[in-house]
Formats: C-alpha cells, structure tokens, sequence
C-alpha cells in the first residue's frame, strides 16, 4: 500500500513528463517541489508557493542539493496568488498541482492554510490544469483548523462537473490519531 504522500507522488508522476510544467502549491519544506522538479526532468518548470519566508529558504537549499534549482522558481507568497502571480500563458497547460494543507512542520503551528484560501487556490488550479492534469490535496485533520478545512474542501471537491473531472479520496480508515487524508482531482483528457 502507498502512503498518502506516496500516492500523491504516484499519480503526479504519472501526469508528467519531461518538458511539463508544474505547480507546488504550498512548498513547506520542499519534498513535493523537489519531487516535481525531478519528475518534470531539464526542460520543464515548476513553480512553487509558500508565504513563509522559512519554507522558501529551506526549499531553495533542498532543491541546490539536489542540482535542480534552475527548474523551480519559488514565489514567497500564498497559494491564493496562483493566478495573479503565475504568466497567463500557462492556463490550461499546467500537467500537476500538489497541495499540502496544514502547517509547516518544524516551524509555527499556528501559521495554517485556511478553507478560504485553500478553496480560492484550487479553483485557479482548475483553470492551470491541462486535459489529462491531476490536483493533488493532503488535507490533515489532526490540528486546529484542520478538520473544518479538510470538510470545505471536500464539500467543494464534491461539487465539481464530473463530466470535466474525477474526484478521488484515497484514506486509512483504521489509523489512529488523525491520519492524512488524500484529494486527487484528474481532468478528464480532451
């Protein structure tokens, strides 16, 4: 069995290939953005997004290590900011979003995503993805906030056209203590 994390990395790497362009929608400490950057190979792009100016410095540092630096650029800002912040031309040509709700580990608890942001984020995510893209949500319930964010979230999810997107939630059900929970949304390929 994968992990939740495990699985969003599966079905983000099936999405891309090399020369795709992706998005890490909240970069914490970088283990998503450096797996997109590896995924998406030389000649493709990711951006990644995150308001604490910790999570940037500590992704920037992972991704020098890992000798893929060039392909990121890290924006030190929300994830409500997608489609004020990102070009145009990159609407319906994104392959993968990752979302990692919650906090940053490491760092101040109390600094959280919110459902209003969150649902702002994945709308703009929506209209990046390609046909054939996937939106990749972890939604921890496990802290203050988090069961209220994880339920807008899937209140919204539940609500989108399933003739333009599958919604699939992926969960351990005999884990104690609050396990992740994971969100794929697939586009349907044109």
């Amino acid at each position: 069995m994968y992990s939740v994390l495990d699985f969003a990395h599966h079905l983000t790497a099936r999405a891309l290939s090399a020369g795709a362009v992706a998005i890490d929608a909240t970069v914490g400490n970088g283990h998503d953005t450096l797996h997109l950057a590896s995924a998406v190979g030389p000649g493709g792009h990711v951006h990644g997004f995150d308001r604490q100016a910790i999570a940037i410095q500590r992704t920037r540092q992972r991704l020098a290590t890992a000798g893929v630096a060039e392909r990121v650029d890290l924006h030190e800002a929300s994830h409500a900011t997608m489609a004020a912040t990102l070009p145009k031309t990159l609407r319906g040509e994104v392959s993968a979003v990752m979302f990692n709700l919650g906090y940053l580990p490491g760092a101040d608890h109390a600094i959280t995503t919110t459902p209003e942001t969150t649902i702002d984020a994945l709308e703009q995510a929506l209209a990046f993805l390609q046909p054939g893209g996937v939106i990749t949500v972890v939604l921890y319930t496990g802290h203050p906030g988090g069961s209220a964010e994880a339920r807008a979230v899937m209140k919204w999810a539940a609500g989108l056209d399933q003739a333009a997107v599958q919604v699939l939630s992926y969960r351990f059900i005999n884990q104690v203590n609050a396990p992740p929970e994971l969100l794929a949304i697939h586009h349907h390929a044109a």
